[in-house]
Formats: C-alpha cells, sequence, structure tokens
C-alpha cells in the first residue's frame, strides 16, 4: 500500500453503564472513502468519554502507522472535540493524560482537523465500539479485540488512592427468610434479631476502614435502610441517601419459597433462569436488567461522590453485578460468588478508568 497523504478518521467509545463494559472502534479511510484500517477493543470497565478518548488514540496511531501527512477527524463526541480544539477546558484529571497521549500523535502529522458529526453520520465506528462493549461484557467476541478481563488502563504501577472513589459495598444483616433460605426480593422484610447485630458489626467495620465516609447510599427496603442506618451511626451521622436502583431483583412468582420448592413447580425455568441471565423468574426480573440498573448506580456514586469515600448497603444481585463488572467477570461469575449478611466489599474506581477490587465479601467483624 503506498503512503497516504491524507486520511479520515472516524471514532467512537462508549460503556454500558459510565462506568461499565467499555469498548471504542476507529476506522482510517482516504477522502473518497476507501478503509484502509479498522481498529477496535474492548477495554474492560470504564467511562464513555475515556472510551472516547481511547478511540481517537487508536485512530490517531493507525494515521501515523500508515505514514499519513494529514487527518481529518471526525466523531460524534463533542467534549472530546471541542477539548483537543482547545475550546474547551479539561476539568476531569483522568482525561488530561489521555488528551496528552492524542496531542502527542496530533504532532506527529503535519495537519489535523477535529470535526463534530452527528452518530448517524459515524456509524462505522460507532458498530465497531458497540461490538467492542458486547465483547466487554461478555456477549460476543470482536476479532480485534482483547478478552473482557482486560482492563483499562493497565498497568501494576501503585495508584494514588487519594484520587479514588472508594465505595465499600455491604450486603443488610440478616432476615427470617435469609435463615430459611428463600428468595426474598422485593417483599420488604425487617433485619433479624441477628441481623441487628450484624448491621451494628458492619457499621463498626466500616468506620475502621472509611471513617472518612461521606454518605451511605441504601437500597429502599427495610432490612437495608436499616444497615444503613446502624452504618451511618457508627460514621458519626452522616447522611443516608436511597437510590431506588440498588434494589433487589424482582423474583416475581417464585418470591417468599425456597429453592427446593422452585424446582419442584418451575423446573424448566429454573434451569433456564441458572444458564442465562436474560431470562427472569416468571412474572419477575432478569440479572441482565438488574446489572443495568447496578451499573446506573455505580455511576450515579461515582458521579456524586468523586476521590471520596461513600458506602452503599444493598442485596446479593446488585452486589454481585457490580463486583462482576469491577472484576470484569462473565456470566458464571454469579453462581460462584457468595455474600454473607452484612459482609463487606472494597472497589477503588479512578477517574480514568481504573479499578481496583480490594476485598471480597469481607466477614472479619462477625465473628
Amino acid at each position: 500500500m503506498s503512503r497516504p497523504t491524507r486520511v479520515v478518521i472516524e471514532a467512537d467509545g462508549g460503556a454500558r453503564g459510565n462506568p461499565g463494559p467499555a469498548g471504542y472502534g476507529a476506522v482510517v479511510r482516504t477522502p473518497a472513502g476507501e478503509v484502509l484500517v479498522e481498529r477496535s477493543e474492548a477495554i474492560g470497565i470504564t467511562t464513555n468519554n475515556v472510551a472516547e478518548y481511547r478511540g481517537l488514540i487508536a485512530g490517531l496511531q493507525a494515521a501515523v502507522d500508515l505514514g499519513a501527512a494529514e487527518a481529518d477527524i471526525r466523531m460524534d463526541s463533542k467534549l472530546v472535540v471541542e477539548q483537543m480544539s482547545g475550546r474547551w477546558q479539561i476539568k476531569n484529571a483522568g482525561l488530561r493524560p489521555l488528551a496528552a497521549e492524542a496531542a502527542g500523535l496530533v504532532n506527529r502529522l503535519d495537519r489535523v482537523s477535529f470535526i463534530w458529526v452527528p452518530r448517524d453520520r459515524n456509524t462505522h465506528a460507532d458498530a465497531l465500539a458497540n461490538a467492542a462493549m458486547d465483547a466487554a461484557a461478555g456477549i460476543a467476541p470482536v476479532s480485534s479485540a482483547e478478552p473482557a478481563a482486560a482492563s483499562a488502563p493497565r498497568s501494576w504501577e501503585p495508584r494514588p488512592t487519594d484520587a479514588a472513589t472508594r465505595v465499600l459495598l455491604v450486603r443488610h444483616g440478616a432476615t427470617a427468610m435469609t435463615a430459611q433460605g428463600r428468595y426474598s426480593g422485593r417483599g420488604d422484610v425487617p433485619l433479624s434479631t441477628i441481623g441487628e447485630a450484624q448491621a451494628t458489626a458492619a457499621g463498626v467495620l466500616v468506620a475502621a476502614r472509611v471513617p472518612d465516609a461521606v454518605a451511605v447510599v441504601t437500597s429502599p427496603l427495610a432490612r437495608c435502610v436499616s444497615t444503613a442506618q446502624a452504618i451511618a451511626e457508627e460514621l458519626g451521622g452522616v447522611p443516608v441517601r436511597i437510590d431506588e436502583d440498588l434494589i433487589e431483583c424482582d423474583f416475581g412468582d417464585w418470591e417468599g419459597l425456597t429453592f427446593a420448592e422452585v424446582r419442584s413447580r418451575w423446573a424448566t425455568e429454573l434451569d433456564a433462569w441458572l444458564a442465562d441471565p436474560s431470562v427472569a423468574p416468571p412474572g419477575g426480573e432478569s440479572f441482565t436488567a438488574v446489572a443495568t440498573r447496578a451499573r446506573r448506580a455505580t455511576s450515579a456514586l461515582l458521579s456524586a461522590y468523586p476521590s471520596s469515600a461513600v458506602v452503599a448497603v444493598s442485596h446479593v444481585s446488585p452486589i454481585k453485578l457490580i463486583l462482576q463488572d469491577a472484576l470484569a467477570g462473565g456470566p458464571g461469575f454469579l453462581h460462584r460468588l457468595y455474600l454473607d449478611p452484612a459482609g463487606a466489599s472494597t472497589v477503588d474506581y479512578w477517574p480514568d478508568g481504573g479499578v481496583a477490587v480490594r476485598t471480597v465479601n469481607d466477614t472479619s467483624h462477625l465473628r
């Protein structure tokens, strides 16, 4: 292939949940429209903006690799176009290293222009990015992508913890249904006497681990609200806020039943539910739908409490799905992780999309 003098770069990126399973796509064309290079990658759990910058960097690198002298860059991300054009400040510290990397590649070309286009004029890059997001979520492979377990950015280098949002995920204390092994979804059952003691113990643990936590965010159900209030009291009375997205899965017709009772009446439906997260119990909610809520809740926490510590009190399903995303796990993760009542897990999230899971189901305070 002869060295192209001028190329057109189309780039896009996104995350399912923001942050959530993310990916990017980039296409390099001749001015006449001939595709020279396609690049896409699943980049684990990160934000829309990080993925968009990663798409831009991939497109620029491809243009440099081709030996192009000039590039017209077309993106439907107004933020990236305006920031790279110098018209908007880059206020998010996590995006500055990515913008600097992109600028370094821009400087290797003789001329570069940034052009905002509507999404319907960026469909090729958008399709590549969506396929990469599917790969990151474990839905479908992308030929040029890395495995879904890859995370962004990839580094063993220690990261400054004061720049991260630290989220302590706490399952509510035990209820009577917990002790009986019954499906407990939207039923608003209170903590048992044991559960109340567990909630207090969880508060002591949280206060020791994150004494500077600024808030406790909880599912609206009573078992979580009581647990959240006990934790907030140990933290010195920090505010307790309700987030509907942290509510437990709706188990529909299986609510209040044991696994054996469900098996005896809905064997086929139960097998389908266990095999596929997109399948819902009769009259209930699928784990895929819960995952969408859990990602939205995580995104809201990171947006509301940047570079702070915050506690999220929820249920088995949402916490498992948040941890699945944080560890870039597949659907089988749901059936391999056990969460005790009042167990605590800790995840750090950095502005550039970095994630570190520090503890999972810590029950040291319950012994």
